[in-house]
């Protein structure tokens, strides 16, 4: 009985198409080039957070994060303390250890009050 049930058992001809159509249809973003006043405004606002770096800043950061199989990426946020600014690998460091490339920031917003302070 369960030989005669094995033939009527669904058939890939093609393995793997699927998974292949699935990845096509996935879809990405492209990455926005940032002008030269937009970084130059970025690494003001990183700057002011440096010199500020010893009360852990909270912060909001928008990153965009290169797809591994295809051309294109992600964006996403995140939100937390700054540990640190390291300026050997060019990334934010968070409280947490999760850091972010600084070459990938596209937005930063200090919560904590930091650059209102400063005026």
């Amino acid at each position: 009985m369960l030989s005669r049930a094995a033939q009527f058992a669904p058939f890939a001809a093609l393995t793997g198409y699927e998974a292949v159509i699935t990845e096509t249809a996935r879809l990405t973003n492209r990455k926005v080039e940032l002008s030269a006043d937009e970084k130059s405004a970025l690494d003001e606002k990183i700057r002011s957070i440096s010199d500020h770096i010893h009360l852990h800043p909270k912060i909001n950061v928008t990153y965009f994060v290169s797809d591994k199989k295809k051309a294109g990426g992600e964006y996403f946020s995140c939100s937390g303390e700054l540990k640190e600014i390291d300026d050997v690998y060019r990334r934010l460091v968070f409280m947490d250890k999760f850091y972010v490339f600084i070459d990938d920031v596209v937005s930063i917003e200090d919560v904590s009050g930091i650059d209102e302070v400063e005026g």
